[in-house]
């Protein structure tokens, strides 16, 4: 089977991972490559109330809110499909530019069951665009069947996160 040119770092909770992904976009970004795509905002806790997550486009540094307060007593999922809906314009305008890298801060849960940004990431990996993200420890192997098995997962460290751009990235021009 043919390898994607796609990753997911596995947050398995042993490290701040949308610090880890914003360091590395960064990085690439420094080096002359084109990455765009959503980044998670660092988040305040609001309270009794979990914070609000939102996203960062990469480019336009647009914020998207994808969660809605459900109270603190709720146990339903906090993500806003119109939220997602709305971020989703950002992976879209990435496809039709063809980056060097894209970028999306998560594959989740509605990713697994076929919503949230499943049909962009999908897309994205069948244009054969270099793509990276973040999969929880509960969603491994939601991403290895969405993937077909054919997508790297990657520790939660910098030097396989590098090692695995240097593999997938075409030398950057600077």
């Amino acid at each position: 089977m043919d390898q994607l040119r796609a990753a997911a770092i596995r947050h398995d909770g042993s490290c701040d991972v949308d610090a880890l992904l914003a360091a590395v976009v960064d990085e690439q970004r420094r080096r002359g490559r084109r990455v765009q795509g959503l980044l998670m905002a660092p988040s305040e806790q609001n309270g009794d109330c979990l914070a609000e997550m939102v996203l960062v486009d990469i480019d336009k540094r647009d914020g998207y809110l994808v969660s809605q307060s459900l109270g603190s007593a709720s146990k339903a999922c906090r993500a806003d499909p119109q939220g997602f809906a709305r971020a989703s314009e950002v992976l879209r305008s990435a496809l039709a530019s063809a980056p060097d890298l894209i970028v999306c801060n998560r594959f989740g849960r509605l990713e697994s069951e076929g919503a949230g940004f499943s049909a962009e990431l999908l897309e994205i990996m069948s244009r054969d665009i270099p793509f990276l993200t973040v999969v929880s420890r509960y969603h491994v192997d939601d991403w290895q069947r969405f993937t077909g098995g054919a997508a790297a997962l990657l520790p939660p460290s910098r030097e396989a996160i590098d090692a695995w751009l240097e593999r997938t990235l075409a030398p950057a021009s600077v």
